[in-house]
């Protein structure tokens, strides 16, 4: 018998998802393409500090983000006053972090303001993802590939406008007056797209926060049980691999285009045509998921990011046309592996009842892990070679930093590449 349609889900309640996704997008990634040149030219923190930085704090979530795993299973009808206490607390950590500038050393109050802007993150991410396992069960057949088109079209959507907003912001104001302005302007989203999902999380008829309301107490069992499933467990491998080379194009991005380009000025429209191409391709990647298979057609998106940036090590000074195909291209294989890896998850979670906060708290730690990964190694390997983002560029710094920025990410790409078609063999047999 199929599954009841909803027409929450069906109509508005998509538009929702999209909306709140993209909210939660302008938290994530830009901060790590901002935040170190930001706290680097503005207060002359190192490279290196600001690298151990985030990934001590992605220490912290190694314990934080299971355990807000498995809160959010347990919260039940008390979600939505959750999700409005960790609404708040996103927007209070990016004001800290761009709008007050630092009340004591530029260090610790970027290590203040990261600790809370992280863990609000992590909270409503996982909150928002669990919540989507209940609203795919309503949409039928293809019921997760749909939703994680909305969402993760919304989240390109919102991570486009956070990247591309603040260097547009450059042109007309002074740097801290523009990222005060765009900090103002995301605790305006966040506050919108809290009132747009208000009607969604009130929604629940069934599924994992009640079933854990009801058991009375969810024990670190859950976690093992997540952990011990095969197939859950090799996607969360390819999950940290997939998402690492990301984290280092993202990382150095900025760096990438001032100092192996030349090409400073054109960092924002660049930035536009990566998302952009990414939220583009989303919904065909989803498309081409439904007739040629979501493994082969990751596998395929994951063969064009290795070409694509193979290709960009070759670049130098004045290459700005080629980066720009390689922008094109690799946004579009983005597209992919942000909308089909997190479906494929979300598939196999369906008849878990009972664990999909947990099972995403683990899911939103990978992905987050990656990023302090890429930040906490590249950033002190690039100190170490000698490349200072506030003095002359060096050819041994430059040449590290393309190295990084191209070539690390093709190999990981590759060996996520290896790792997902052998421990998804038994569904392209």
């Amino acid at each position: 018998m199929p599954r009841p349609r909803s027409a929450e889900a069906n109509g508005p309640g998509l538009a929702r998802v999209s909306m709140f996704a993209a909210m939660l997008a302008c938290a994530g990634l830009p901060i790590y393409i901002f935040a170190p040149p930001f706290y680097a030219a503005q207060y002359g923190v190192g490279l290196g500090a600001i690298g151990a930085l985030l990934f001590g704090l992605r220490l912290v979530d190694c314990v934080q983000d299971p355990l807000l795993g498995l809160l959010a299973d347990r919260l039940g009808a008390r979600r939505r006053v959750a999700v409005l206490i960790g609404g708040g607390v996103l927007a209070l950590g990016m004001l800290l972090l761009f709008a007050t500038g630092p009340a004591f050393a530029p260090l610790w109050w970027l290590a203040l303001s990261l600790l809370l802007l992280f863990s609000a993150y992590s909270f409503l991410t996982i909150l928002f993802y669990a919540e989507g396992v209940r609203i795919a069960a309503t949409l039928g057949q293809g019921g997760h590939v749909r939703l994680a088109a909305w969402r993760e079209t919304g989240a390109l959507l919102g991570v486009t406008l956070a990247s591309v907003l603040p260097p547009a912001l450059e042109l007309v104001l002074p740097v801290a007056a523009a990222y005060r302005v765009w900090s103002v302007g995301f605790a305006v989203l966040v506050i919108l797209a809290l009132m747009a999902m208000a009607p969604v999380w009130g929604a629940r008829s069934g599924g994992s926060g009640q079933a854990s309301e009801a058991a009375g107490i969810v024990s670190l069992g859950a976690l093992r049980d997540v952990l011990g499933e095969p197939r859950l467990r090799a996607l969360l491998i390819v999950a940290v691999l997939n998402a690492s080379p990301l984290a280092l194009t993202a990382t150095l991005f900025l760096f990438f285009v001032e100092f192996r380009l030349d090409a400073a000025a054109l960092a924002g429209p660049l930035l536009l045509l990566f998302f952009v191409a990414a939220a583009v391709a989303a919904p065909l990647w989803s498309q081409a998921a439904r007739r040629f298979g979501t493994v082969d057609t990751l596998s395929a998106a994951m063969v064009l990011a290795i070409l694509v940036f193979g290709w960009a090590y070759t670049l130098g000074p004045g290459d700005t046309l080629a980066f720009a195909v390689i922008c094109v291209a690799s946004g579009a294989a983005l597209g992919a592996d942000l909308t089909l890896l997190p479906a494929l998850f979300a598939s196999r979670l369906e008849e878990r009842d009972g664990q999909s906060g947990t099972a995403f708290g683990l899911w939103n730690f990978c992905a987050k892990f990656s990023l302090a990964l890429a930040a906490g190694v590249a950033l002190p390997l690039l100190a170490a070679f000698g490349f200072d983002p506030s003095g002359p560029a060096t050819d041994r710094g430059v040449t590290a930093l393309a190295m990084l920025y191209a070539l690390l990410p093709c190999l990981l790409k590759f060996v996520a590449l290896v790792t997902f078609r052998a421990t998804t063999k038994e569904e392209t047999a």
